[in-house]
């Protein structure tokens, strides 16, 4: 059984989320918490109860923004509490550090990261921002001394000290790159964080760093494919249309059983497989592939490793797997909502 009891998942087609009990190895809807349009991530503070939510505007006025919301665990429901406008573009990915004082974020459209400090669960304006196009996800070190953020756009990765105040420093380099036309998408670290693992979005590659654990720089090590070689997708660009064209669309990077594999997600031919992981850090591709929900940008991993979830943009359902090392067992779906692209064990 895993330690978490609830699972939220964004449903950007809806503008909601919805909460489900998980005990036992199974999902019980509870709530669907709605006004959060365009809603594709959310960063969760267990600790307080409280999420962080992307969100676009309500109305042509209004304008993107990041929703704090207190989560009502015996409900399921999402109360709330207040609003930080985003005039320049919307998140793609949220990130929380120093034990919830502080939130990174990452505007694809926008062009541009943040990082803010929290204050009783109020996100406050930007102490920093940095610019570099396409950017998709932002991650921080454990102990929140650094922060990581991927360009897909410029293919690379962009490395920062945070200081005391949450300010972005830049390292020396400032960045490392990514294979040119790989289109570098998310990331995760290991947990000893000698490692970052970086999935490509048009290679469909997972990219290796090894991580200095004392300065924070990265220095690309090696890659392993994670796309289904028996499809015959193609490598994609940007600008294309990786459905019609048969390309390789792959999507998000978690990581699973101990650190020794890492589940990614490919879009095109809705699969999952595990990148396995060996001893020295370095990367090989999976040996086996599963079929999941249509078109699938989101999953997590259980907190004990035992469960997986699934979520298709193409999908009104979630796929909940027992997980058993690079295998998946089908053991439940689930109504969720419209275009659910983000899923999170809380």
């Amino acid at each position: 059984m895993t330690d978490a009891s609830l699972v939220l998942v964004a449903n950007a087609g809806d503008g909601s989320i919805s909460t489900f009990g998980f005990s036992g190895g199974a999902l019980e809807h509870l709530a669907v918490t709605d006004g959060l349009p365009g809603c594709s991530t959310f960063a969760v503070d267990s600790t307080r109860d409280l999420v962080y939510a992307g969100v676009k505007g309500r109305t042509d006025d209004e304008g993107a923004g990041i929703l704090t919301l207190r989560l009502h665990r015996d409900t399921g429901r999402l109360e709330p509490l207040s609003r930080r406008n985003l005039p320049d573009g919307g998140m793609n990915y949220l990130a929380l550090t120093r034990d919830g004082a502080g939130l990174l974020g990452a505007s694809y459209g926008g062009g541009y990261g943040i990082s803010c400090a929290v204050t009783d669960g109020v996100v406050g304006e930007p102490v920093s921002r940095i610019a570099f196009p396409n950017l998709h996800s932002v991650l921080p070190s454990a102990d929140g001394r650094f922060a990581y953020f991927v360009s897909l756009g410029a293919d690379l990765v962009a490395q920062y000290a945070l200081a005391d105040d949450l300010r972005l420093v830049p390292l020396v380099p400032e960045t490392v790159a990514a294979p040119a036309g790989s289109g570098p998408r998310h990331l995760v670290l290991n947990e000893a964080q000698d490692a970052v693992y970086v999935l490509t979005e048009f290679s469909g590659e997972v990219l290796h760093y090894a991580r200095d654990t004392e300065a924070g720089t990265l220095q690309l090590r090696d890659a392993a494919d994670a796309f289904d070689p028996s499809k015959g997708l193609g490598h994609s660009r940007f600008g294309a249309d990786p459905m019609k064209e048969h390309f390789i669309w792959g999507a998000d990077i978690h990581v699973a059983d101990g650190g020794r594999r890492l589940w990614c997600t490919e879009r095109t031919e809705s699969t999952l497989g595990a990148v396995a992981v060996a001893a020295d850090g370095s990367v090989s591709a999976p040996e086996r592939f599963s079929t999941t929900e249509p078109q699938p940008r989101g999953f997590h991993v259980s907190p004990d490793g035992a469960y997986l979830i699934a979520a298709g943009e193409r999908s009104t359902t979630v796929s909940l797997y027992t997980v058993d090392g690079d295998r998946l067992d089908l053991r439940q779906r689930a109504e969720t909502g419209r275009g659910a692209n983000w899923v999170r064990f809380v």
